[in-house]
């Protein structure tokens, strides 16, 4: 990461509207570093003015966009869509700045390309190095969202963007300071490469082992489709428990009863339990909703519908109305069953279940009637197992990309304050 020294003496320092700086640095508005560049849209009904060879870019290019870099548009304009708008073409190497609705997000274009109206873009001068004021936008963000203000969606208008302030240190040490942070992010970068990889080659491995086993010879055709011939087919109230929702109550932050799971506490198959709240519920219905290790959990609606989640370790917790559990019999293994809900198998019958619709969303009745495939139990366990290792190394990678992203957000604050210099 490049070697640093402190500058942390006070006469290293100077007080200024935007806090201490070091005295080699100054303070300009964003108006005096960059042009700010809005983006237009060309009138949809034309279509002379559509599919042709400008990138235009929307917010959500950069919302879903996978790193900083910016190289492709889900839609396209032709040069009669650009003069008739007042869109312009921003040349490579600007700063696309989301500023409507979804506001600070934020990527650099590899290619020249257009906007609609929901950018305050950055064009950097000569004197300025694009990446580093990029980081420090992104440093920033919160402070950009604050300017949002409008009564249907929140909107920051260019006005106030070009009013921003920001340090900026000599030219050398603006390079260097992204060349630190570029160098951290592809390490991000690299390790969300692998968990991708990783995760791809389970999907794979678990549509094999789900639907041919270890080791067999001779399959059938089922309802679910094949496997091998001395597999069953059980319906999930045959090898569960029935279907039980959970406890209505509300949420706080105080401990003054167990953590209270909720579907927007479930994240990637993953669980904050430091972050979960705690709710009041009595003693005498608490053994009720109390959640045990192999217990399996439902989201009913909204944008995770029939997503699960099973209870390994956690502190002593009950689960919201919102979630359907299921607890298994002995003939199942919990977590063969969690492989189940998450294939291909399961969500086939899910989506012609709530018609490919979240709206309906899942209930207890319809969780009963999900088909398994049922091997012995030994191989549910060996599959489990297999499985198992895989997502472990998954859990691994996701751990040490954690980490560097905190040392990410670390090495922003000190080096995009100056409270840190990097050696040039």
């Amino acid at each position: 990461m490049g070697r640093v020294e402190s500058l942390r003496t006070e006469y290293k320092f100077k007080k200024t509207e935007i806090g201490k700086i070091p005295v080699d640095w100054e303070v300009a508005k964003i108006r005096d570093t960059c042009e700010v560049v809005g983006g237009s849209t060309p009138s949809t009904i034309v279509k002379e003015f559509w599919n042709g060879d400008i990138h235009w870019a929307i917010p959500t290019d950069i919302t879903k966009l996978k790193g900083n870099i910016i190289s492709d548009t889900e839609k396209a304009i032709t040069e009669k869509g650009l003069s008739n708008c007042a869109a312009r073409i921003l040349p490579v190497g600007s700063i696309l700045l989301t500023s409507r609705a979804t506001i600070g997000e934020c990527a650099i274009n590899s290619k020249p390309m257009a906007t609609n109206q929901g950018f305050a873009s950055l064009i950097c001068r000569d004197e300025i190095y694009n990446w580093f004021v990029f980081y420090r936008i992104k440093y920033m963000r919160k402070e950009i969202q604050r300017l949002g203000s409008g009564s249907t969606f929140n909107e920051v208008s260019k006005k106030n963007i070009r009013e921003l302030k920001i340090p900026i240190p000599p030219l050398p040490e603006q390079k260097r300071i992204a060349e630190i942070l570029l160098s951290v992010d592809e390490a991000i970068d690299k390790k969300q490469e692998i968990i991708g990889k990783t995760k791809m080659l389970k999907k794979g491995l678990m549509q094999e082992l789900l639907t041919h086993g270890i080791g067999h010879k001779k399959f059938k055709n089922t309802e679910i489709g094949e496997i091998p011939v001395d597999w069953e087919v059980d319906k999930v109230e045959d090898v569960c428990e029935r279907p039980e929702y959970g406890y209505t109550e509300s949420a706080t932050e105080k401990p003054i009863g167990p953590k209270f799971l909720r579907i927007s506490d479930i994240h990637d198959g993953r669980v904050n339990w430091e972050s979960v709240p705690f709710c009041n519920c009595p003693n005498s219905i608490k053994e009720k909703y109390i959640l045990k290790s192999g217990d399996i959990l439902f989201a009913r609606t909204g944008a995770t519908t029939g997503k699960s989640y099973i209870i390994k370790k956690c502190p002593e917790a009950v689960f919201a109305s919102y979630l359907i559990r299921v607890v298994t019999k002995e003939r199942i293994n919990p977590n063969f069953l969690y492989l189940v809900f998450n294939s291909f198998i399961y969500w086939k019958q899910i989506e012609e279940k709530i018609g490919g619709s979240a709206q309906g969303g899942v209930n207890a009745s319809s969780l009963s009637r999900i088909k398994v495939p049922l091997p012995t139990l030994p191989e549910q366990k060996k599959i489990a197992e297999i499985l198992k290792s895989v997502d472990e190394e998954v859990e691994k990678e996701i751990v040490q990309k954690e980490k560097i992203e905190n040392i990410k957000k670390g090495l922003m604050q000190v080096l995009l304050t100056g409270k840190i210099r990097v050696k040039i």
